[in-house]
């Protein structure tokens, strides 16, 4: 069972910054493909960012591509989501998610097997 932990989530204004992060068990940011996700109120989970495990890939929605990286740190196992120049529709519960994701699927849910709890961004003045 993979255990999945994020932080880092807070009330910030328009144009502002945040990084969330992602601690995850030994060994799981290396074996998998790591990915984030959000969720607003009354909409679907849709996928932020993804990077893969092996050669470190990243992957970005075209609403964030940008203003938003995703990096690792494989030693401590953690994933972290740089969030920048923050708007009002970013606001949502972000998500970490791990799985088998490939190229092709690392966009979609189903591929990830283990998701936290969830971390809440609000942007708002």
């Amino acid at each position: 069972q993979v255990q999945l932990m994020e932080s880092g989530g807070d009330l910030v204004q328009p144009g502002g910054s945040l990084r969330l992060s992602c601690t995850a068990p030994h060994n799981t940011v290396g074996s998998y493909t790591m990915g984030w996700f959000r969720q607003a109120p009354g909409k679907d989970r849709e996928f932020v960012a993804a990077i893969r495990a092996s050669g470190g890939t990243t992957y970005y929605a075209d609403s964030v591509r940008g203003r938003f990286s995703i990096s690792r740190d494989r030693a401590i196992g953690v994933i972290y989501l740089q969030m920048n120049n923050l708007r009002p529709t970013d606001t949502a519960l972000y998500y970490c998610a791990a799985g088998r994701a490939i190229t092709s699927t690392v966009r979609q849910l189903s591929p990830y097997s283990y998701w936290g709890q969830g971390t809440q961004v609000t942007v708002s003045s």
